[in-house]
């Protein structure tokens, strides 16, 4: 075989293989995005099921049903059947739309303890929806770093994200709540989503308190969770003109 046909014959087997490649990924994809999509059967309150109270308890009450969601939808540790809770109480309050989650009961009623602040700290609360508190991941006694989006601050053009604050400790971790939230489209279709958001409670100084309860009210907040070996610093920022450079 003359060295032509040798050439002709490895450019048809890595042609070949490109197009197995390109199928292969375009397959895996549509199979990514029909499992985010696929539909899937959970357990939620139908009515608000109190601290203390037992899952027999809620079940007899009819507290408790079946809602279909997206797999995409679906929130660490939630339930299909009540086998594994069955015999367990509810640690905190589950308000009416909650998916019912494995980690909020036990087999014991949650004791009530003290709010331990930092010396010199105070505490206050914030909601934050799945995506802005590390899907779940933030636990009391955590280290978080807090990011603002707002829009026309620090002298940035247009919307902005920023470092807010590099280090705040999270000292309890509140209830899940599902919100209905509603976004308009630029061509005026609305679409409402059902979000689930947390209360977390942070133990800060005076000033660092007012800056967050400040940026709550006039932007979104985001954490990030700081690990000792996590480099965060303060900088300027990231907005439109900035993603493509």
């Amino acid at each position: 075989m003359d060295r032509r046909k040798v050439l002709i014959a490895v450019a048809a087997v890595i042609a070949a293989l490109g197009t197995l490649l390109v199928f292969l990924y375009v397959h895996g994809a549509d199979q990514r995005a029909n499992d985010r999509y696929r539909a899937l059967k959970v357990l939620v309150a139908v009515k608000q099921i109190d601290a203390g109270e037992t899952v027999a308890a809620a079940q007899a009450a009819g507290k408790i049903g079946v809602s279909t969601i997206t797999q995409g939808d679906e929130l660490v540790g939630a339930l299909s059947t009540l086998g594994p809770i069955s015999s367990e109480i509810a640690q905190t309050t589950i308000y009416p739309g909650e998916q019912i989650i494995a980690g909020k009961f036990a087999a014991t009623a949650a004791t009530t303890s003290t709010l331990t602040i930092p010396k010199g700290d105070v505490a206050i609360s914030i909601n934050l929806t799945d995506t802005a508190r590390v899907a779940g991941f933030v636990n009391p006694g955590d280290q978080v770093a807090i990011f603002l989006t707002a829009n026309n601050g620090a002298g940035l053009p247009g919307y902005y994200t920023k470092l807010l604050l590099p280090k705040v400790e999270v000292i309890a971790v509140g209830t899940t709540t599902v919100v209905a939230t509603t976004t308009t489209s630029t061509t005026g279709t609305q679409t409402t989503e059902q979000l689930p958001r947390t209360l977390f409670t942070l133990g800060v100084p005076q000033a660092e308190a007012q800056k967050i309860i400040y940026a709550s009210v006039n932007g979104e907040l985001a954490f990030g969770l700081v690990t000792p070996t996590s480099a965060v610093a303060p900088d300027a920022g990231a907005n439109a003109g900035d993603l493509l450079h």
